[in-house]
């Protein structure tokens, strides 16, 4: 219920309020976010605008994680990454 303003482009925007739509524990892939937003060939602007992400702490993009589970890329770093996922008890490997 926190108001939020997202400053970014319009794609990233578009990609922060689709993260807000993911529930609490379930995980999806950079090309299932890029699935939902409509854009299923932009895998990689998907990811960029995620890492671009300010306002992780309200915006769950540590939710996003590699197709075949695997751990990512993540802004706090992926020990942060890894306690986040852990915490909801999402399952995820290690590369």
């Amino acid at each position: 219920d926190i108001p939020l303003l997202f400053v970014g482009t319009e794609f990233q925007k578009r990609v922060w309020n689709e993260l807000l739509t993911i529930p609490y524990a379930t995980p999806l892939s950079y090309g299932e976010l890029a699935r939902r937003i409509g854009m299923p060939s932009a895998v990689r602007a998907v990811a960029n605008a995620n890492g671009a992400n300010a306002i992780s702490i309200f915006v769950p993009c540590h939710r996003i994680i590699g197709t075949d589970r695997s751990l990512t890329g993540y802004g706090g770093g992926l020990p942060a990454k890894r306690h986040l996922l852990d915490v909801e008890g999402i399952a995820y490997r290690e590369q």
